[in-house]
């Protein structure tokens, strides 16, 4: 079994709807109970709390259901997953400095690195401050950056 973490900042946002992308793209693609998916966040101010309203009403235009309680990342994680996503520079840094080892540390990817160069990031951004354009921009990434995961898994 493969075990994924996606992270973002507060859980409520980018790695809540990350988690559930990419849950129903391993299950259309037969292979769920081969991975498994989970989200967590570098800040723990919103543990408990469904995804933010606005990500949750752009995900349901596209068939989404984000459901995922917030909860905060834990140094554990890094033992009981293979691979753990950040969505920007700043939650690579959070989670390097939580690493509990070296060898741990081997499983930290940026999310970006599974996005496809027309998008001019190489980061997801953060749409909490931004308007219903930015839910749907982070919508895009999330949904060809899990494509292109999936195909690398």
């Amino acid at each position: 079994m493969k075990r994924i973490l996606f992270v973002c900042l507060g859980n409520i946002c980018r790695s809540s709807a990350a988690d559930e992308i990419m849950r129903l793209k391993v299950e259309a693609a037969g292979l769920a109970g081969q991975i498994e998916i989970d989200s967590a966040g570098t800040y723990g101010g919103h543990a408990g709390e469904l995804p933010d309203p606005r990500m949750r009403r752009a995900g349901a235009a596209r068939g989404y259901n984000f459901t995922h309680r917030s909860r905060k990342v834990r140094s554990i994680d890094f033992e009981q997953f293979d691979l753990l996503l950040a969505m920007d520079d700043s939650v690579y840094e959070s989670l390097s400095r939580l690493a509990p080892s070296v060898e741990a540390l081997q499983r930290l990817e940026r999310f970006a690195d599974y996005l496809p160069e027309h998008f001019g990031y190489d980061y997801v951004p953060d749409p909490y401050n931004e308007g219903a354009e930015g839910f749907e921009l982070v919508l895009d990434m999330l949904e060809e950056g899990c494509d292109n995961l999936l195909q690398k898994l």
